[in-house]
């Protein structure tokens, strides 16, 4: 597995990029794997797994970590520089190195020692781990501090949220798990990890002097297994109030020239936008006064919804039960066979839904057409562990405060969010149904993902 960190950014015709450049390979003499496999994961972790027969390697890493932890089997540990390295330290168990001005500590089981120049390896004293972090410096007080933790080893992540009414902060909490594989009387059971600019800004708890670069600004490093971050939520509005200062006459021509048309059957993307349009207009009817206009909106909002809640017909959700997946179709831009841009599509249809519920309750019931909202809701975006039928925050990343549009992911460059303010539209739309339907925990749900 190659590691690398790019501290500097450049820019190439429009883009703002720190361009991904490997220092090191970490692997297992005489490992020859054919692919790559997600053998475990957390909520911002990942363990990936190279197989070869008895030769293998699992490796963890994450959002904020500094570390890398690995388990290996079948072999010595090899290590190996993309450049020549300056070994700054070499005492047996640890290794301390910088490749193109960037610092690495390299920490295998105690009574351990590595041997070579550009390429290392270790028997690691007949254990089966090792770790490989990314130091700030090589002063010899940090390659300690980091020593300290390196058998902490990450095992799982977890976010948890909490939302106070009375205050209206949103308070999260980032927590590991880990497994302390070397007892000695120095070392710790709990990582270090890098937190975000918009961590960092909003936690009470103590950090390090420490820091990294990345692209999304500075990083601070803390010492724990768990932090917590307080955010204040400004609130949202489901339509702009009503100020009176433009001409009520024409507003309204407006609106009963609209009021002429109905929504057509249409792929779920469009169809969604096409229903977006007549959500707004619902609000403008109803402040305006023309309720026979609002209610030809919100009827034909019904009807739309109705369509696609219903199985058969041009327009229906379908699920997948090899992917956990809700899809509607007619489909697009790859939502079917790539699951891309979930969050998307079901921003438009559940925004509708919220405002179809704030003028009748009895539609939105969860015994009714409710409870198919909610399930387009958990398709993007599950907030029950225990559910099965959606994976936990398919869309959502904790760690990184936002949501990923691809599916797949599988750029050189990393996943996308194209389309933030869709994005936004989605947690608005999860606050406002929440909201209207007076279920609090999805309520929650959408100011966690809108704050």
């Amino acid at each position: 597995m190659e590691v690398g960190y790019t501290s500097e950014h450049i820019f190439a015709a429009n883009d703002y990029l720190y361009p991904y450049s490997p220092q090191l390979t970490v692997g297992v003499s005489g490992l020859s794997a054919s692919q790559t496999l997600t053998h475990h994961y957390g909520d911002w972790t990942v363990t990936a797994l190279w197989e070869d027969g008895p030769v293998s390697m699992e490796a963890t890493l994450g959002h904020g970590l500094p570390y890398a932890f690995f388990k290996i089997t079948g072999g010595n540990a090899v290590v190996t520089a993309a450049q020549t390295p300056s070994i700054w330290f070499n005492q047996n168990e640890v290794l301390g190195i910088t490749i193109s001005g960037k610092h690495y500590g390299i920490f295998a089981p105690s009574g351990s020692s590595w041997s070579g120049a550009s390429t290392f390896q270790s028997s690691l004293n007949g254990k089966d781990y090792l770790s490989v972090a990314l130091l700030p410096d090589t002063d010899p007080a940090t390659l300690e501090l980091f020593r300290s933790h390196a058998y902490a080893f990450v095992t799982n992540s977890t976010i948890d949220w909490q939302y106070n009414e009375s205050t209206a902060v949103l308070t999260n909490t980032y927590s590991y798990e880990t497994v302390l594989k070397d007892s000695g009387s120095t070392n710790v059971n709990e990582t270090l990890t890098a937190l975000y600019r918009h961590q960092w800004l909003n936690t009470s708890d103590p950090l390090l002097n420490y820091t990294y670069k990345s692209p999304r600004g500075i990083m601070k490093l803390y010492e724990g297994n768990s932090f917590a971050t307080d955010l204040r939520f400004s609130g949202i509005l489901p339509a702009l109030p009503d100020q009176g200062n433009y001409n009520r006459a024409v507003l309204l021509n407006y609106i009963q020239n609209v009021a002429g048309e109905t929504l057509p059957v249409g792929p779920s993307y469009e169809n969604g936008k096409a229903m977006a349009r007549f959500t707004h207009l619902v609000h403008i009817a109803d402040q305006l006064g023309a309720m026979t206009e609002r209610d030809h909106f919100l009827n034909e909002i019904k009807n739309r919804l109705e369509d696609w809640f219903t199985a058969g017909g041009a327009q229906e959700y379908s699920y997948n039960q090899n992917w956990d997946v809700l899809t509607g179709y007619p489909s697009g831009y790859g939502a079917d066979n790539q699951i891309n841009d979930h969050h998307f599509h079901a921003s438009y249809a559940i925004m509708s839904a919220a405002t179809v519920a704030q003028y009748d309750s009895a539609w939105a019931a969860q015994d009714n057409w409710g409870g198919m909202v909610n399930l387009l809701i958990k398709d993007a975006d599950n907030w029950e562990r225990n559910d099965t039928q959606f994976p936990f925050l398919r869309t959502f990343d904790a760690y990184a405060g936002h949501s990923w549009a691809a599916g797949h992911g599988d750029f050189a460059e990393g996943n996308n969010q194209e389309s933030s303010s869709e994005s936004m539209n989605f947690a608005s739309a999860v606050v406002l149904w929440g909201e209207a339907t007076h279920q609090p925990e999805i309520r929650d749900l959408g100011i966690f993902l809108h704050t």
